[in-house]
């Protein structure tokens, strides 16, 4: 599965001319509902098709684009973008987790219901490297006016990285148990906002539900529904402090349907009200 990685990241770096464009994404303005928001680094990569995005442009406006084949977007920890799959493509997107480098291969087909192909993988992230400091200069790129031709160059160098990350990973990388554990951390924290569960989360896992189990009290000394709760929680403690969102909309973006039953969660979870988190 790897070398399925490898070799899309090889495209890139043996030939740059295939760079059309890179986009990056903002995080002044609320996010729309439905975008996509997490507190890490995230690329896409457009190898095939049009991948419809909606992100923030100058002056706090909303800004359709599409990107083409050859296009890339960078999206800094916290900000965010809401794609529309409604177009034929094939997006490569890494997520430079704290502790992991995730991996995700989706293709769509025009008006198909769902996506046609996903593949996912991961290696450990090697923190205190220059991989740090080269996200860091594209989070601060992201704000000023003049990107290129930094921004190729910023990039190139991270997808060299993230191609010697993949061929020699770390010698931890042969635990499977602990590569499974990071793997589904990381899943949790892209998809937090929907409706999972330790059943739904198994299956996608291709695990049993008390494997599940057994893996979080394993590896994360925590039962699995913590680590979702705790996951949302500090979600709406950013949400509270940095957006002027309603209560209920809060909860609805961190996968709580039910807003009175978020602000029970919350309070015995952290001592505070919403309202009184959000104005301390």
């Amino acid at each position: 599965m790897k070398h399925t990685f490898t070799d899309l990241i090889n495209t890139m770096i043996s030939d740059p001319s295939v760079f059309n464009r890179v986009w990056f994404a903002g995080d002044d303005m609320p996010p729309p509902e439905a975008s996509y928001q997490v507190n890490f680094p995230r690329l896409e990569l457009v190898f095939k098709g049009q991948y419809e995005n909606l992100l923030e442009a100058p002056h706090q406006q909303l800004q359709e684009v599409i990107l083409g084949a050859g296009d890339a977007l960078f999206i800094p920890a916290n900000a965010w973008n809401k794609p529309n799959w409604n177009q034929e493509c094939s997006v490569l997107s890494l997520l430079f987790g704290k502790s992991q480098l995730g991996f995700s291969l989706v293709s769509k087909r025009a008006d198909g219901e769902g996506f046609d192909d996903v593949i996912k993988y991961s290696v450990p992230q090697r923190t205190g490297r220059a991989i740090d400091h080269i996200l860091t200069a594209l989070s601060t790129l992201a704000h000023e006016k003049q990107k290129q031709p930094a921004d190729k160059y910023l990039l190139l160098a991270l997808l060299s990285y993230c191609k010697d990350m993949i061929e020699q990973p770390q010698e931890d990388a042969g635990r499977r148990s602990e590569d499974l554990f990071k793997g589904v951390c990381i899943y949790v924290q892209e998809n937090f906002h929907r409706n999972i569960n330790r059943n739904t989360v198994a299956a996608r896992f291709n695990i049993s539900p008390n494997h599940l189990s057994r893996l979080f009290r394993q590896e994360g000394h925590m039962r699995f529904a913590d680590y979702i709760a705790w996951v949302r929680l500090e979600r709406a403690k950013f949400m509270l402090k940095r957006y002027n969102f309603r209560l209920e909309e809060v909860a609805q973006r961190c996968g709580y349907h039910d807003p009175n039953y978020f602000c029970r969660v919350f309070k015995r979870k952290t001592g505070k009200t919403p309202t009184e988190y959000r104005c301390h």
